[in-house]
């Protein structure tokens, strides 16, 4: 693996997981008052749009850190829906 490539994973990995811990969050408690229903939606949005730059591109980074990622915004933005 080249090092461009290890680079994009390892920027993949933390980006992909950066809202891991708002969902747990708002599972656990069953509430999401503090989380504006703008971030996720922009997330969700911005997501999709990078998958399909990833997919254009051909570049396996960005097209399996973006599919996780569009999972895991989608998740955020029901359970903000579901726990107002």
């Amino acid at each position: 693996m080249e090092s461009k490539e290890l680079i994009g994973y390892i920027a993949a990995f933390f980006t992909t997981f950066s809202m891991l811990p708002q969902f747990i969050r708002m599972i656990r408690l069953k509430e999401a008052k503090d989380v504006s229903i703008f971030m996720p939606s922009m997330m969700t949005i911005g997501v999709f749009l990078w998958l399909l730059y990833g997919i254009f591109l051909k570049e396996p980074p960005i097209i399996i850190a973006n599919v996780v990622s569009l999972i895991l915004s989608i998740t955020v933005l029901i359970a903000k829906i579901r726990y107002r």
